[in-house]
């Protein structure tokens, strides 16, 4: 039997788990963790996992370009993280004629290794708890406003304090909704390059047919360097940098594992939402994610029309279309999800229980009225939030949704400003131009805006975008030859039309601007918040955070952890098998294999197509030292930990802190994970180790990459 915890998504009495839940803090894992995890395999120490004065794991864990983990795997700072969390940068490098993507790139020195423009590590160096500093200085009786003003200017000192003068990147960051607050401390190494990609036939194997599915068999792993200057500090991108050495970095294991053996998992979960309340629970399964799965869907399609007639632009529209993609079946899973396992219902419950502990004559004062105003506050928001995704859907598949309004209000400043001002500001504004138009192609940009405007003036209720309502009733909600003439007359529909107006400004030309209207219009529908809106949402967050406050102090002894917030957390469990699946051919349901991949070949298909090569060291069955000990080439694994969205990357390690995967995505039966975890069903999905190594070995005889490596055999 498990260990007995609270299921914070629950927000209930202890349940007797299956799966180890919780994404803790490292300073805690002494007191909260450590014992536990030692019980169940873990062979090393919480000091060594987190220490502050002594190289510890925690050094060789990094943030990767702020949305993503990678870990730090030889001496020479290499660098293991997921292909799609580098697929931004490899797309960036690639071209029709050097096209990385598909066909994958392995440097053989670093003198082969490439620099994309922006592409960042962040080594997390210590954490502390600011809670009591903060906290007591504001109390109940001040406004929303009031409260954050005097936070946000106490988070301004702490952080200033621990920044050594600009060496460091602190952040002071809210949990529990505000009634704690940690401080961490980063180092950022800007000067990041990529060593190698298998081709997206490996890396994306099974595309978006397969994503979030088991069994899987993906290769998602890229592999690129981090770089320091010659005294190991951080340093902008300079021929003359070397690799950085580490504090730390991970030993690897070809050892494999088996059913129930622990694994943990450190990394930077994004976002997690398991303090939502019912009513928060059913806004977004009933309005807000319909919207956003139906925004994203109808800006897919849109992009797929033009990438599919063209493979430059297939390329450069490559990494914004996975995002999309990889969102958009998320949110529908969510709704599948969270509707199957009646997850509002049991949050009711929940919800019922501690409203009979707030009204007792002790607590009323402080905790009597709180659900009443959360539920009030979901039932007055229930049509914006549908309004607002699909008006978000829009904004995040058309870049001429926003770009004209964000880039326009520079160009106002520029066109208001003297002679010597404008010689100040244009280099800027020229190299966001450039930087913005450099890959964008305008007929797939014309079709997108266009679709999203349909579908925005169709759906988004009574309260769209004012000049957006206006074209939709002139134009019978059809925005065809709308944005078709909006980008034809305006200067945002080219580079050249750009930089004419930068030779000769004229801010009323501008402020008559055909898609600058239509931008600043949904700009400013986005951003707007009414007194009455703001006073609502105030007077949740108040509510939302007693009631948190108040169900912590109506269970203290009760060990919790907080929502993710792509903070570095660690997450244990073990390796655990899903009941037996018929498309699977392994023996256990926790692994698959290269046999399996084979399988699902299709010659010439998007998803589904495999490199020659690959098959033929299949056919041989030429392994090398990666074949588990059965025999067979193992590709993915399961494991029961809890991750969300930022994981991805992450190393999957052993009790002994060696590397045995990369984490790169759960399983769609416990999509509901961001909201409640499912300790039956929810998965970690991983490559295994050894395929990653296989892949870079035998696959692309990167010997050098392999040469770098620790390995336990």
């Amino acid at each position: 039997m498990k260990r007995l915890v609270v299921l914070v998504v629950l927000c209930v009495s202890s349940l007797a788990t299956m799966a180890d839940e919780g994404m803790w803090f490292l300073m805690h894992l002494k007191r909260l963790n450590e014992a536990d995890m030692q019980k169940k395999g873990l062979k090393l120490t919480a000091e060594e996992i987190y220490s502050i004065n002594n190289s510890s794991l925690k050094d060789a864990i990094v943030q990767f370009n702020g949305g993503c983990t990678a870990e730090i795997v030889s001496a020479t700072g290499l660098v293991f993280t997921n292909h799609h969390c580098g697929y931004g940068a490899i797309a960036e490098l690639s071209t029709k004629e050097n096209d990385y993507l598909t066909n994958g790139f392995w440097a053989k020195n670093h003198a082969e290794e490439l620099k994309p423009k922006s592409l960042y590590v962040r080594f997390f160096v210590r954490m502390d708890d600011v809670s009591k500093r903060i906290l007591s200085l504001v109390n109940d009786n001040m406004s929303e406003k009031e409260r954050n003003t005097i936070i946000q200017q106490e988070i301004a000192k702490i952080e200033k304090e621990n920044s050594e003068n600009g060496k460091y990147a602190v952040n002071v960051r809210s949990f529990y909704n505000g009634n704690e607050f940690y401080y961490f401390v980063y180092q950022d190494y800007h000067d990041v390059r990529l060593v190698g990609t298998p081709p997206n036939s490996i890396g994306k194997f099974g595309g978006d047919t397969d994503n979030w599915e088991w069994p899987r068999h993906t290769g998602d792993f890229a592999v690129f360097r981090v770089y320091a200057d010659k005294d190991g500090n951080p340093a902008a991108y300079a021929k003359e940098n070397v690799p950085l050495k580490p504090k730390y970095h991970l030993p690897i294991s070809l050892k494999g594992f088996k059913e129930g053996d622990f694994s943990m998992i450190l990394g930077y979960p994004g976002r997690t939402n398991r303090w939502m309340p019912a009513a928060g629970i059913d806004q977004n399964v009933q309005y807000a994610y319909p919207a956003w799965v139906e925004a994203s869907k109808v800006g897919m399609d849109a992009m797929k029309r033009h990438m599919d007639k063209d493979q430059t632009v297939n390329i450069n529209y490559a990494s914004k279309y996975s995002g999309v993609a990889n969102y958009w079946k998320n949110r529908q899973g969510m709704i599948d999800a969270l509707t199957k396992h009646k997850t509002a219902a049991t949050k009711r419950k929940a919800e019922n229980k501690f409203k009979k502990w707030a009204n007792k004559a002790a607590n009323k004062a402080q905790y009597g009225d709180v659900i009443k105003i959360i539920n009030d506050y979901y039932a007055a928001t229930n049509l914006k939030a549908r309004h607002d995704n699909y008006l978000i859907g829009m904004i995040r598949s058309s870049t001429f949704a926003m770009l004209p309004y964000t880039l326009g209000n520079g160009l106002l400043q520029y066109a208001d400003a003297n002679e010597a001002k404008r010689k100040d500001i244009a280099p800027r504004l020229e190299a966001f131009i450039a930087g913005n138009y450099e890959k964008v192609y305008m007929p797939l940009e014309i079709d997108v805006l266009a679709e999203e405007l349909n579908l925005y003036a169709t759906k988004g209720g009574n309260d769209i975008a004012p000049y957006i309502a206006e074209l939709a009733i002139a134009n019978n909600n059809q925005f065809g030859n709308v944005v078709k003439s909006a980008f034809e007359n305006s200067i945002f529909g080219s580079k050249d039309k750009l930089e004419a107006f930068i030779a000769n400004p004229d801010a009323a030309t501008l402020k008559n601007d055909p898609l600058y209207k239509i931008s600043t219009s949904l700009a400013t529908k986005y951003r707007e918040k009414t007194e009455a809106q703001q006073l609502s949402e105030d007077n949740f967050q108040a509510a939302h955070r007693k009631y948190i406050a108040g169900f912590l102090a109506q269970n203290p002894k009760t060990k919790y952890y907080p929502d993710a917030n792509s903070t570095l957390r660690l997450t244990y469990g073990t390796i655990r098998a899903l009941p037996k699946d018929p498309r699977n051919d392994a023996k256990i349901n926790n692994y698959t294999t290269l046999e399996g991949t084979i399988a699902k070949y299709k010659p010439n298909d998007e998803e589904f197509d495999l490199p020659k090569r690959l098959m033929e060291l299949h056919e041989k069955k030429d392994y090398g030292r990666y074949a588990d000990k059965a025999g067979y080439m193992p590709v993915n694994f399961l494991s029961d930990q809890d991750i969300t969205g930022g994981n991805s990357g992450s190393p999957v390690l052993n009790g002994n802190g060696e590397l045995i995967g990369i984490a790169f995505d759960g399983n769609i039966e416990a999509m509901a994970g961001d909201v409640i975890f499912d300790p039956k069903l929810q998965r970690t999905i991983s490559v295994d180790i050894r395929y990653v190594l296989f892949i870079i070995d035998k696959y692309a005889g990167a010997q050098n990459i392999i040469n770098e490596l620790t390995i336990s055999e």
